[in-house]
């Protein structure tokens, strides 16, 4: 469980390392901004679309609204919200994720630059680059989506669906976080997907530690935007700090 705690809090602990170096806040400005129009522009018309709906459903335009049903309204809402912050979170992982993909990973290699004190010998142009990491973002969203739906599926089953559902769901977002910012100094290296999966996997309490805090900081809304560089910088230096370099690529 040390490691596990090591792990949750390691993020933390990149912040300082961030703000250190400032050739990383410097790379960091372009995905922010750009970050930020899609979680905004995501969440305004998904709330917006959404309280819309919930005011024609329990009819509270009206000028005879019950007690009742202005009590279920507060309730729709604060589910309805809840709900929003998750489809945010899915859209703005998937979109962010694949258009900044690029950029993350300019952050990610000045960090393994720091880290190891030597410069990373990289011989494809920016293009190549973008277009390797564009892959690997749809290759983690390949693996991702079919077990999103195998939970979906869980959630139907009567009595104790939603709670193996919303258990299995929170471990498995913590894994697919810790792969997600473990995977930019992987993708360089061109490693196999199988590879990166035994990588991430061999951190057993350290993954899900790194990974949890991940995942929390990427749901809430607005501080995703600004702790995702943050975390690129925590995913990589614990890659090496760790020694996960060390793996050779089956």
């Amino acid at each position: 469980m040390t490691d596990f705690f090591y792990g949750f809090f390691y993020p933390f602990k990149s912040v300082k390392f961030f703000f250190s170096h400032p050739k990383l806040i410097t790379l960091s400005i372009v995905p922010m901004v750009i970050n930020l129009l899609i979680y905004a522009t995501i969440f305004f018309f998904t709330y917006r679309g959404l309280i819309g709906w919930i005011r024609n459903f329990i009819g509270v335009n009206g000028s005879d609204v019950s007690f009742l049903s202005i009590v279920l309204y507060y309730i729709l809402i604060i589910i309805g919200f809840l709900l929003v912050l998750f489809v945010s979170y899915l859209l703005f992982s998937i979109l962010g994720g694949i258009i900044t993909a690029p950029f993350n990973e300019n952050i990610s290699q000045k960090v393994e630059e720091i880290v190891t004190g030597k410069p990373f010998e990289n011989n494809l142009s920016f293009w190549q680059d973008a277009k390797l990491s564009i892959i690997a973002e749809l290759q983690k969203l390949g693996f991702y989506f079919p077990i999103i739906f195998i939970l979906f599926l869980i959630n139907f089953i009567p009595g104790i669906g939603s709670v193996i559902s919303t258990v299995i769901g929170f471990i498995f977002s913590a894994y697919y976080n810790a792969l997600d910012f473990l995977d930019y100094p992987m993708t360089r290296r061109q490693m196999k997907f199988k590879t990166k999966l035994k990588i991430v996997s061999s951190g057993k309490w350290l993954t899900y530690g790194f990974g949890s805090m991940a995942f929390l900081m990427m749901f809430l809304p607005i501080i995703n935007v600004f702790m995702k560089p943050i975390l690129v910088v925590g995913g990589t230096s614990l890659y090496f700090e760790k020694g996960y370099s060390t793996y050779k690529n089956d």
